[in-house]
């Protein structure tokens, strides 16, 4: 598959919505270790909103239909997860632009611009125990299977590996961000819900362009 279109990133939302309604608890149990314990519902809700919005009638073009996804999660989302995945999307939308399909250069830039976005708004680093640890490194790994001459679909899978490292990476980690860092040293030994999203973010998008490949 050379490009990725409209449908195939609905796809992706509606999977995505899919996972995160099964793994809600999960996510919840996490938070509820070093955070406010909504993070699971916080998501499932989102998208939950997101599946609705776009069920009555799906963008043509994707930078409608990110920019739709964006804006529904910052107005239905709490906390920071709202504004994160908000503004990933958003960014994403911006990227892309008024096209119904992407190749596989134009969906790494609209990768990279979402994670951009979430570094604007949040300043996060490696190391700090957040979403970016898993993020930052799917995204590097995107590009340099595109790179290597990879297909988008491989290249979709090395991000999804590389999310899923960087999600368990963080169970050692002290928190620097957000509400974990209260905890100090007691952050460490726990996964970081965000991390954890974002790793199910990664494996849908795997899934979804496996599937239609």
């Amino acid at each position: 598959m050379g490009a990725v279109g409209t449908a195939a990133l609905q796809d992706w939302i509606s999977r995505f919505s899919d996972a995160i309604a099964e793994k809600r608890e999960w996510l919840t149990e996490l938070d509820s270790a070093i955070g406010d314990a909504d993070h699971g519902a916080n998501m499932a809700r989102g998208m939950g909103a997101v599946v609705e919005k776009l069920g009555t009638g799906a963008p043509a073009n994707i930078d409608d239909l990110l920019k739709t996804v964006g804006m529904t999660l910052v107005s239905s989302v709490g906390g920071a997860s709202g504004p994160l995945y908000g503004t990933f999307f958003l960014r994403m939308g911006m990227s892309a632009g008024a096209v119904t399909s992407l190749d596989g250069s134009a969906l790494g830039a609209a990768l990279r611009a979402g994670l951009d976005g979430i570094v604007a708004r949040g300043k996060p680093e490696a190391g700090d125990k957040t979403m970016f640890d898993a993020m930052s490194p799917a995204v590097d790994a995107f590009d340099a299977a595109l790179a290597a001459e990879s297909s988008v679909a491989d290249a979709a899978r090395a991000a999804s590996d590389a999310a899923a490292a960087g999600r368990d990476a963080t169970l050692p980690l002290v928190a620097r961000k957000g509400r974990a860092s209260y905890l100090g040293e007691r952050s460490a030994g726990h996964l970081d819900p965000g991390a954890a999203s974002t790793a199910i973010l990664f494996e849908t998008l795997a899934d979804t362009i496996a599937a239609a490949s």
